[in-house]
């Protein structure tokens, strides 16, 4: 397409002859075949005057007619042989016509003489990547880039989208297009304005066509498979990662990006192979050394976990993140000289180092025996965490009692089969759930995965689908029709199998937090079991306290938040086993641990599974395991642990007293767990 900054016509043109010309190059995007017949009249008025011929050439290509375009062209172009207008279009009508290997001469030339052209630049790109030269196309790819990024539009609409101003900016982009309506800087800045927005498949979309437009357009991809992996389309991701890591294998940010996929992929020796081969080259920065770590603990690697946690720790003395991991190793106490250096670093630290430091902190004093002290840099970490994560207890508090309204109005049976291979492992964290997750994982019939984000993802998707409606989210889920319930079974049961790997006819999803969602669970997947995991709400509650979670937590950084919480927890279990009796199994943890043989055998029947030792000696299963408590479970059961709250119960008044009646009545719901909920 002619460049839009070119000022066109030239002088000697009649002024009717050039007010034609011009509403022939403003037809251009819109209306081909009117510009084509605007400016072959031109051309007949004035056959030497090139602009013309250039406008003309442009519009028979756009119509379809690239040998017309060709004839108008080339001879101009010949002529004018350092015209990169006229080289550009001439390119462009080879392109059009299907000789690339003609056409990248002259879109060379164009891309020499003047950089800016985006245009050529995306033509050259094309015709290298239709003659097999994919190297040079990606860079093609890049120069396309370049050249849009530098457009006065482009430009100031990134500027209003940093303003916030997104109308102004989705105009800007929008009037960009319309000259130039496959310009992949353009559309990528479209895609980021939507992520934005909160419109995350729109986002993926545009830029996902950015990508297709120009495979070269690298930091495309990356945000792509970045924005893949928050919406949990894994493989995609993975593809994407792929393609990066294979144009450029020595890149520490791609390798880290794919490797972090594959863990989530469960593919964890294959993301350590590749953090073991980037410390292998020397100088690796220490977040390697910390993935490093992170993948060895959930292989069950604990002896290589910690090496790794100490190699960061070596390289950053003072990296928060690396000190808390290695505290975390439950099976790891740090000793006096660990004390001393994180003392050290705690004056010069900021940010997550601050709080990350303090957790650990708190872990080598409590496992020292320093219980006061060791609270006191709990309180601390958790200060400075909940001052970064902002909860609102209230708001959570009536969202559940809305939830919990709506399985009171009668979440329908559907009848359907979708979700009897799903096993739902829910309750709080710190409670025993990755306990009872390896217990079943170790059946032959089952197979454990990890905390699966998809429900809680489809559960946000309606809610904002109901705030665009101008609807509650329980008012959009009791409207959902049958068809619509089985779609989004459907898209849950699909998420998951992403993370299904043996062929086991059944699986665990250990989300704690999906008892937020019993009646979503209940509509969509009739069939699924949900084992409710509970502990002693004192000793539940200070574990959650003093344990830093990596995200989606946001509750646990305030005794009182969390008593409420676990409040809000044990009101919907109650509400769930009096509008659905049987709909949940409940095993209390206490329980499990003084006689495990019992409960599992009454837990596997609750499941319809055939009793089966292996469930008993579930610390032979190598599975691999994600969360804070991955080494505990491969180990036999020990009862150390369950009284150890009441070493700290004097600083704990703010935990209980939140709890409220819910002590008193543990492991039972209190009395008054309906007018907690306000329901009648």
């Amino acid at each position: 397409m002619v460049d839009a900054m070119d000022q066109l016509p030239p002088p000697h043109l009649s002024p009717p002859v050039a007010a034609q010309l011009g509403a022939a190059q403003a037809a251009l995007a819109g209306d081909p075949a009117r510009a084509a017949l605007l400016a072959r009249a031109v051309v007949a008025a004035a056959p030497d005057h090139a602009p013309a011929r250039l406008v003309l050439a442009c519009a028979l290509r756009l119509a379809g007619d690239a040998a017309g375009a060709l004839a108008v062209i080339a001879p101009v172009a010949q002529a004018r042989p350092d015209d990169p207008q006229a080289a550009a279009e001439w390119g462009q009508a080879l392109l059009a016509a299907g000789d690339a290997a003609a056409a990248i001469a002259p879109l060379r030339l164009a891309t020499r003489a003047r950089p800016g052209l985006a245009v050529a630049w995306h033509a050259l790109a094309r015709a290298l990547r239709a003659t097999g030269d994919e190297h040079a196309a990606w860079h093609a790819d890049a120069g396309a880039v370049a050249a849009a990024s530098r457009d006065p539009l482009l430009v100031a609409a990134a500027r209003a989208m940093v303003a916030g101003q997104a109308d102004r900016c989705e105009a800007l982009i929008r009037r960009f297009l319309d000259a130039l309506p496959d310009d992949a800087a353009a559309i990528r800045l479209l895609g980021e304005l939507a992520w934005r927005r909160g419109r995350g498949d729109e986002a993926i979309a545009h830029v996902a066509r950015a990508v297709a437009l120009a495979p070269g357009f690298e930091a495309a991809r990356v945000f792509l498979t970045r924005m893949l992996v928050e919406a949990d389309r894994l493989i995609e991701a993975r593809d994407h990662a792929d393609v990066l890591v294979a144009r450029a294998p020595d890149e520490p940010g791609l390798l880290m990006l794919r490797a972090s996929i594959l863990v989530k992929l469960g593919e964890q020796d294959e993301a350590r192979r590749i953090y073991e081969a980037m410390i292998a080259t020397g100088g690796a920065p220490p977040p390697v050394w910390l993935n490093l770590g992170h993948v060895a603990k959930t292989l069950g690697l604990r002896d290589r976990a910690q090496s790794a946690f100490r190699g960061a720790i070596a390289a950053a003395p003072g990296l928060g993140e690396a000190w808390w991991s290695l505290a975390n190793l439950k099976t790891v106490r740090l000793g006096e000289q660990d004390i001393a250096a994180m003392r050290a670093a705690l004056p010069g630290a900021q940010g997550e180092d601050a709080f990350h430091l303090q957790f650990a902190l708190g872990k080598a004093l409590e496992d020292a025996g320093r219980d006061e002290a060791a609270f006191a840099a709990y309180e601390t970490g958790n200060r400075l965490r909940r001052a970064t994560l902002p909860w609102d207890a209230d708001a959570a508090h009536a969202r559940v009692a809305a939830q919990a309204r709506l399985l009171s109005a009668g979440v329908p049976d559907t009848g359907g089969t979708l979700g009897d291979d799903a096993i739902f492992v829910v309750g709080l964290p710190r409670a025993g759930s990755t306990l009872v997750e390896q217990i079943l994982g170790s059946h032959s019939l089952v197979e454990g995965t990890h905390e699966l984000p998809a429900m809680m993802m489809l559960a946000d998707r309606l809610a904002q689908r109901a705030r665009a409606a101008g609807q509650t989210p329980e008012a959009a889920m009791a409207a959902l029709s049958p068809d619509e319930r089985r779609a989004l079974g459907e898209d849950y049961l699909a998420r998951a199998a992403v993370h299904r790997r043996s062929g086991r006819p059944r699986f665990i999803d250990k989300m704690p937090n999906n008892w937020q969602h019993l009646a979503l669970i209940r509509l969509i997947v009739p069939r699924a079991r949900i084992v409710d995991v509970r502990r002693h709400p004192m000793a539940c509650g200070f574990s959650v306290w003093k344990q830093h979670f990596a995200r989606g937590q946001a509750f646990s950084y305030d005794l009182g938040d969390i008593g409420r919480h676990y409040r809000d927890y044990v009101a919907m279990m109650a509400q769930a086993d009096a509008v659905a009796p049987g709909m949940v199994h409940r095993v209390i943890y206490e329980a499990l641990v003084a006689d495990t043989e019992a409960h599992v055998r009454t837990l596997l029947t609750a499941l319809d599974l055939p009793f089966e030792p292996g469930c008993l000696a579930f610390w032979q299963n190598d599975r691999a395991v994600r969360t804070a408590s991955a080494e505990q479970v491969r180990q036999p059961i020990f009862t150390d642990g369950l009284d150890h709250w009441q070493r700290f119960a004097a600083w704990l008044g703010p935990l209980q007293q939140a709890l409220g009646p819910v002590v008193a009545a543990w492991p039972a719901a209190p009395p008054d767990w309906r007018d907690w909920l306000d329901i009648a």
